[in-house]
């Protein structure tokens, strides 16, 4: 039988509660720098031709800072949706599709967005 302070100390039934919190948090403080970062991107190259974006992704420091973004955008996009489902889904068949469902989004959309930075990033 469990002490009070064992329950205060434990992570819950699957010993994972505070590893979520503290995953969507630093994926939340790492998006503002690399957010940032886009936006300064964004407003520098307003109205310029396809090929100096494009040279300005070829540059490897630019197209690192592109990909952690993405890739940190969308694990706070997958926790995210994981925890509304979770909270708001009621039915397990109904929650169980729906976290199947937008993990694939958010792992297709990490995908699709890496593979256009690659892409654009190495010149095709």
């Amino acid at each position: 039988m469990p002490t009070p302070l064992a329950q205060a100390r434990g992570l819950g039934a699957a010993h994972k509660g505070p590893e979520t919190f503290w995953r969507q948090r630093l994926t939340a403080v790492a998006n503002i720098p690399l957010v940032l970062f886009l936006i300064f991107s964004i407003l520098l190259h307003i109205g310029s031709p396809y090929e100096e974006v494009r040279a300005y992704l070829a540059n490897p420091i630019v197209a690192v800072l592109m990909l952690g973004l993405m890739l940190s955008a969308t694990l706070h996009l997958r926790i995210g949706l994981k925890e509304i489902v979770e909270d708001y889904i009621h039915g397990d068949w109904i929650r169980m599709t729906m976290l199947f469902l937008t993990g694939f989004f958010a792992i297709g959309v990490g995908l699709a967005s890496a593979l256009a930075i690659i892409k654009i990033s190495l010149g095709s």
